[in-house]
């Protein structure tokens, strides 16, 4: 009779804790839950600079921001650039750097570099991947652009100070480890207290007399078996342990009867709950205790420099090439060369300035090809991350009878890339396979892994064009279609031999500045460069006049002459040159030359 009661009460007390355990769990995960972000402000005393740049450590950190809210005094830029290229940008200008989180996550890490107070404005540099224009404030969203490192950049217009009240806000990993194991916990307590007043049903006559029902029936075939039995199961206690025969009364084995299946259950349920808790106390530990330090540890790539990647993602040549198109149509439709200096340099921009200043005295004169940043049907791009950087762009558009190739050159971090030559693919001519993700740029000497050096095949094409006898004729070739070189030799054996009256030379001259080589994806090289074309005309005897052309006449200041005359052109060209070890010729790729200078001698 005193079982009962006691079953009760622990079962009572078994429910009541496991539905406070439950409880503590589940508010754990809800309204004790930690916030779901953590947001880090920088310092409000850091000393003003005209730049701020955000690191790749920052960036990373908790697995990248959420939000970034930048406030400042008027209109500011972020730009989005490879770490490398913004401090090549920031180069000597002093700046604020916020390249880490303190290890509660409340602060931004920043340091200070003292340098030159001014810069130039960021804004509308090539080196950005992205740029956000802001006005007293900005709620910026991070996302990398592609692979690879990456910082941000942030500047009014370079000599009034940066915007200096920056909050990131990140991922909480904050955590209660403790939640599942409560409310799993919390279940198995109130389970057994349930079950527990239902236990006697299930084992009641498994206690002091479990072989034989009450009152001397026994199911042995001898009174003495029986008594036997008896006597020898009620001389143990429940717990398995000898008790002299006699010495406990009656009322004791009926209490061991209904304690031991409540101790059993007890223990069970005591050996669960510690199992659970001590399979979770090491998991609650190891997210509680915090981590050294609030930053990511930078990677090797992340150095400046480091990085194996292209100079230009997809976005960034697109722009610049849209950028160049449009200061190319807008110079060519008003024939002013002024118009093509942002974005036009080198060759292709003394070829059109002459041109423009021919066409507007000679009405047949033909005019240059139009360039277009669409279609673009390929690019080169270099993965050689110092100054000057080229780049090659294949594209065909609206006016273009032929792929062009277009060589745009950035002379140093600040400057943006400018066209530096179009010359058109041959016809019949594929351009040569580049490898994708950037590819090396070699030294214009560097002939490793190939027949000729960039230099030397741009000296063999000079010879080529030069002698219709060349040591290279059969080293370096044309396609069946092509006309470039055939036709140079032969306006230069036709000149010599209708000018009965004059003596005629020509020269083809590399120019070693102009020349750049990347690597194809067979092993072998394209040379883009430039040659400079002499033609000069000299009377044959004292009295003797030439007739100067009509375009080189505009230039020279008359149409004839009895000293001479020096024209001179700018020809522009591309170059493959196979692997070592090929028995392929070098083949000439493309080609157009155009005049930029005449004058008498």
């Amino acid at each position: 009779m005193i079982g009962i009661p006691v079953r009760l009460k622990t079962a009572v007390s078994l429910v009541l804790l496991g539905l406070l355990t439950l409880l503590a769990g589940i508010g754990q995960l809800t309204f004790w839950a930690p916030a779901e972000t953590v947001t880090a402000s920088a310092p409000g005393d850091s000393k003003a600079a005209p730049l701020t740049v955000i690191t790749q450590d920052v960036l990373t950190h908790k697995g990248g921001p959420r939000q970034i809210s930048v406030k400042g005094d008027g209109k500011f830029v972020l730009a989005v650039g490879r770490p490398d290229d913004v401090d090549a940008w920031v180069g000597k200008t002093a700046h604020n750097t916020i390249n880490g989180v303190s290890e509660d996550g409340k602060s931004l890490q920043l340091a200070g570099t003292d340098g030159e107070a001014n810069a130039p404005s960021p804004a509308g540099s090539d080196l950005w991947v992205q740029t956000e224009n802001a006005d007293g404030q900005l709620e910026y969203t991070f996302t990398p652009p592609a692979s690879g490192n990456w910082s941000l950049l942030l500047a009014s217009d370079g000599t009034k100070p940066a915007p200096s009240s920056v909050s990131i806000t990140f991922a909480n990993d904050a955590t209660m480890p403790w939640a599942v194991p409560l409310i799993v916990i919390g279940a198995i307590l109130i389970v057994a207290g349930a079950a527990l007043p239902f236990v006697s049903k299930f084992t009641k006559g498994r206690g002091g007399r479990p072989n034989g029902p009450r009152g001397g029936v026994t199911t042995g075939n001898s009174p003495e078996a029986a008594s036997k039995g008896t006597a020898d199961e009620t001389d143990k206690d429940p717990l398995g342990e000898d008790t002299p025969a006699g010495d406990a009364p009656a009322q004791d084995t009926n209490k061991g009867t209904a304690a031991g299946p409540a101790l059993r259950i007890s223990l069970v349920a005591a050996a669960v709950v510690t199992a659970l808790v001590g399979g979770t106390a090491a998991g609650a530990q190891a997210a509680e205790t915090p981590s050294p330090s609030g930053s990511a540890t930078p990677s090797p790539a992340g150095t400046a420099g480091a990085q194996n990647v292209p100079v230009l993602v997809d976005a960034q040549l697109k722009r610049i090439l849209d950028q160049v198109a449009g200061a190319v149509a807008a110079g060519d439709a008003a024939r002013d060369a002024s118009k093509l200096a942002p974005r036009v340099d080198g060759a292709e921009l003394q070829v059109r300035t002459q041109n423009y200043k021919i066409r507007s005295q000679v009405a047949t004169h033909e005019a240059r090809m139009p360039v277009r940043s669409s279609k673009l049907l390929g690019s080169v791009i270099s993965n050689q991350r110092t100054w000057p950087r080229t780049v090659i762009a294949l594209t065909q558009g609206d006016g273009n009878v032929v792929p062009q190739v277009l060589t745009l050159v950035q002379a140093s971090p600040r400057e943006n890339y400018k066209l530096k030559s179009t010359s058109p693919l041959q016809p019949g001519t594929s351009f040569p396979a580049i490898p994708l993700g950037g590819t090396a740029q070699l030294a214009a000497g560097d002939k490793s892994g190939l027949q000729y050096s960039g230099t030397e095949a741009m000296a063999a094409l000079g010879d080529r064009l030069t002698k219709a006898d060349s040591a290279f004729k059969d080293k370096l070739v044309e396609g069946t279609n092509s006309p470039y070189i055939a036709d140079v030799l032969d306006y230069q054996a036709s000149t010599v031999k209708s000018g009965t009256n004059g003596n005629f030379t020509f020269t083809h001259t590399p120019s070693p500045t102009d020349t750049a080589v990347f690597r194809t994806s067979d092993g072998g090289a394209v040379v883009v460069g430039k040659l400079n074309f002499d033609f000069t005309s000299k009377p044959k005897s004292d009295g003797d006049t030439l007739t100067v052309d009509k375009a080189a006449a505009v230039l020279a200041g008359g149409d004839s002459t009895k000293v001479g005359l020096v024209q001179t052109f700018s020809e522009s060209v591309a170059v493959y040159i196979p692997p070592a070890g090929s028995t392929a010729p070098m083949k000439l790729v493309a080609a157009v030359r155009g005049l930029v200078g005449a004058s008498f001698q």
